[in-house]
């Protein structure tokens, strides 16, 4: 019995020793874990330092129009340099990145730079000259003897000016031209803070600038020269067309062009009258004419391109010609309705341009040109889904991009992609309510819409004033050009 209790006893003190034991354990544990937590608050660990950017666009619906169609809502953009960093969600954007400046866009939409893809922009200093005609009345009795009698290097700077004001206004990023004394285009276009595709018209009679031929091949070899590898100009070589260029002519002009990886511009099958002429000399339509004598290829952007078949569209994909279609213009001048969904779907590179604004169409307003090449098809072939409002904006940014193959660079909200970039305002009442983004910018928004516009990282629009130029000086200028443009008509011709 003796030993018995005493293993008892010694049995309960075990068990009481063991208990104590673990409560300690326990006890240490918790307050270790409590201690580690509490040192942790009060210690914060160090914090991961932003990436440093040039600037910030946060808060607005960011419609990125890339491959996946991503439309971020609350998104942002980083810009570093001219190129865009970062795109996402605003918290995730502003808690990677810091930038000396800002852009609020909460309420906005935020969108690619807009692209026009066919332009003659001194032209704005003959705007309303003549209207209600065909293009060839136009061009034979109103455009070519006033150009003859006004078109200076000083006419065309100002000119370009007063267009680069209305573009950028308007959400105009980068626009692709044909016209004289393009040197002084691009110089005038470059001080605007402008991308552009600009090229040195080519025509078969004395110009405004070179009145030979031999005189216009020195002068675009020259400015080919001058621009190139410039960020924000690409100079470009432009005959004006079939039907007023030689075969020789022709061939000259892409020539030069390709010495120099410059790219092609040129008007084709614009009217039924140009069509027919031109099967009527050749024998084949005008874009069989061009691929016949080699003239079509990837840096050729062929404008208008109303009349033409299935083998012409199949012609201009296999030689990856790019394409700009310009409904307020082919409305205008009654040239016809180009086939824009059957190029679509035949995989053609097509954007969208407003043409010369001197009769063709009296405006540079692209959000407008939008608007009405979605209207266009739809009655055009009686169906209201013939072109969609998402298509429409796709021509004047992403696919007017891949028009000039310059998809890689422009044309969509992307890292690693040019920041060209501009943002609406959506609070006015033509513009509210909104259920879908894509119909409230194609069928609601206007050009007056657009309140900033930053092209290649520098802000050159801000609150609806154009930072590049002075309009005052641009408008005074432009009103005196215009009374020596309209005494000029009112003289005798010589």
């Amino acid at each position: 019995m003796l030993n018995v209790g005493r293993r008892f006893r010694f049995s309960f003190f075990e068990f009481r020793f063991s208990t104590v034991a673990l409560y300690l354990c326990l006890s240490v544990f918790i307050c270790g874990f409590f201690s580690s937590a509490l040192a942790q608050t009060a210690v914060p660990a160090k914090a991961v330092a932003k990436q440093r950017v040039d600037l910030l666009v946060t808060g607005g619906t960011v419609v990125t129009m890339d491959a996946e169609r991503r439309v971020i809502q609350d998104g942002a953009i980083a810009v570093r340099g001219g190129a865009i960093v970062a795109i996402g969600p605003t918290p995730g954007i502003i808690g990677k990145y810091s930038a000396a400046r800002s852009i609020n866009a909460s309420g906005r939409i935020v969108l690619p730079g807009l692209i026009n893809t066919h332009n003659h922009a001194p032209m704005t200093l003959l705007r309303g000259i003549a209207g209600d005609t065909t293009l060839q009345e136009w061009l034979e009795k109103y455009i070519f003897p006033a150009e003859a009698k006004n078109v200076t290097e000083e006419f065309v700077t100002w000119g370009t000016r007063l267009a680069a004001l209305e573009m950028i206004r308007g959400g105009t990023t980068t626009y692709a031209d044909m016209y004289y004394f393009e040197d002084a285009i691009a110089r005038a276009t470059k001080a605007a803070g402008m991308r552009g595709v600009l090229g040195e018209t080519w025509i078969d009679f004395p110009a405004p600038d070179n009145k030979t031929h031999a005189e216009a091949l020195v002068y675009t070899e020259n400015y080919l020269k001058k621009w190139k590898g410039d960020p924000l100009i690409h100079a470009a070589v432009a005959p004006h067309a079939a039907y007023t260029n030689s075969e020789q002519s022709l061939n000259d002009a892409a020539t030069l062009a390709r010495r120099y990886n410059a790219p092609i511009l040129i008007h084709v099958s614009e009217t039924k009258r140009e069509n027919d002429e031109i099967r009527a000399k050749f024998g084949v339509s005008p874009v069989a004419y061009l691929d016949r004598i080699g003239f079509l290829g990837p840096d050729v952007l062929a404008a208008h391109c109303v009349w033409v078949d299935a083998a012409d569209i199949a012609t201009l994909v296999k030689r990856e010609v790019g394409c700009a279609h310009n409904p307020s213009s082919n409305m205008m001048l009654a040239s016809g309705v180009a086939p824009v969904v059957d190029m679509l779907r035949a995989g053609l590179r097509l954007g969208l341009g407003t043409d010369g604004p001197a009769g063709s169409n009296n405006d540079l307003d692209l959000m407008e040109e939008i608007d009405l090449a979605a209207k266009l098809q739809k009655v055009f072939r009686m169906d209201p889904q013939a072109l969609s409002a998402e298509q429409a904006l796709e021509l004047a940014t992403i696919g007017g991009a891949r028009a000039l193959h310059m998809e890689k660079e422009i044309g969509s909200l992307e890292a690693g992609k040019k920041a060209d970039i501009i943002v609406l305002r959506t609070d006015l009442p033509h513009a509210v309510p909104s259920y879908n983004v894509y119909t409230s910018i194609v069928y609601s928004l206007k050009a007056t819409d657009v309140v900033t516009v930053i092209i290649n990282g520098r802000t050159v629009m801000q609150n609806r004033r154009v930072l590049t130029l002075n309009e005052g000086a641009v408008l005074a200028k432009a009103k005196e050009l215009a009374e020596k443009v309209k005494q000029s008509l009112a003289a005798p011709a010589k």
